[in-house]
């Protein structure tokens, strides 16, 4: 510390003045240095554990909203499809209706059908629109304005179970995971804090040294030196309230990794169990569905037009179509996510 101080003292017409430059400088003995620095490592340590958690935590949330609109733009297009088969169906049945070949209930009922699926598809499109604007201001921080300028999404990957067993996950997870891995740096910290309260309660010597010149009342100016040592006396504050607050802090950060491990052990176990199930669920569904789901959808339709089956088979294909399409989606958008819930656990590359 630079210090400069003036004094001047006066009797009648005679005055003094004294002129201090000082330099003041604590001696930081007792280990209070590297305390400090041990504290400050923690400390950075900390938080670039805790970008590394943003970090996951942004991945995380990109790829779940990617996987969300994919499904809701699949469902759009799903629904725009049933609109534009009910639209045609509709034509269909006006025809027929005039001819006397259908009657006035199957008719009716295929108008209440049709607009089922139109309401059905203003949903659709709504959600897709949503999901987009969400996945563009995650990725881009704004949504476009111009519908031409939306992403196309193309992601056609299709889970399969993993061939990790949950176990190793959960290990892996317990040495990687972000949240965890900054909750130790914490306790780190507060361990580093104990000792940083220990040795503030030693008092810091100061020691001071400088240039002093006094002029005095006759005219004569007197040129020296100052020098000094001072030292705190801890009679009222001995500092242990500082040490008994970062015992307790110890202690707490003990509790809450412990509470971390519990969760994150659980989370990891949770979304392993689902993601193997409903992996085996999108992989026995895309069997089953894609070009020969519609192929039926599209033969039904012909058959319909052509008088060869009713309105009601007609209709229970088209919903069961749709139903499992939509089904399928969400399996599909769910396992994705699950499997970024796992790696946003563990730190590995699942994908």
């Amino acid at each position: 510390v630079l210090g400069y101080s003036r004094e001047e003292t006066s009797l009648g017409d005679e005055t003094n003045t004294q002129e201090i430059l000082a330099l003041e400088q604590q001696l930081e003995l007792w280990g209070l240095r590297p305390a400090r620095r041990a504290v400050a490592r923690s400390q950075r340590e900390g938080a670039e554990a805790r970008l590394a958690g943003t970090v996951a935590r942004v991945d995380y949330e990109v790829t779940v909203a990617y996987a969300a609109a994919v499904s809701a733009e699949r469902r759009a297009v799903l629904a725009d499809e049933a609109a534009r088969a009910f639209a045609q169906a509709r034509r269909v049945s006006e025809e027929r209706l005039s001819g006397g070949d259908v009657s006035g209930y199957q008719h009716r009922r295929l108008l209440l059908e049709a607009t089922r699926y139109a309401t059905i598809r203003s949903i659709a499109l709504i959600a897709r629109d949503s999901a987009l604007r969400h996945l563009m201001i995650l990725t881009s921080g704004a949504a476009p304005r111009d519908p031409s300028l939306r992403p196309i999404l193309v992601d056609t990957l299709i889970p399969s179970p993993l061939d990790i067993a949950a176990d190793s996950l959960v290990a892996r997870s317990l040495l990687a995971n972000p949240d965890l891995r900054a909750a130790q740096r914490d306790l780190e910290t507060a361990r580093a804090g104990i000792g940083l309260a220990g040795a503030e309660r030693i008092p810091t010597p100061t020691l001071t040294g400088g240039l002093k010149e006094e002029r005095l009342a006759s005219g004569e100016l007197l040129s020296g030196f100052v020098a000094g040592v001072s030292l705190p006396l801890p009679l009222w504050n001995r500092g242990g309230g500082g040490v008994a607050a970062a015992r307790a802090d110890v202690s707490r950060q003990e509790v809450e990794i412990g509470r971390l491990r519990n969760q994150v052990t659980n989370e990891v176990e949770v979304a392993y169990a689902m993601h193997q199930t409903l992996a085996v669920q999108v992989t026995e569904l895309s069997q089953q569905l894609g070009d020969e789901a519609r192929k039926a959808r599209n033969a039904a339709a012909t058959a319909y037009a052509e008088g060869e089956i009713g309105l009601l088979e007609w209709l229970d294909t088209v919903r069961a179509y749709y139903e499992a399409e939509s089904s399928y989606l969400t399996l599909w958008s769910e396992s994705i996510a699950r499997r970024a819930a796992l790696e946003r656990a563990t730190g590995a590359t699942l994908f």
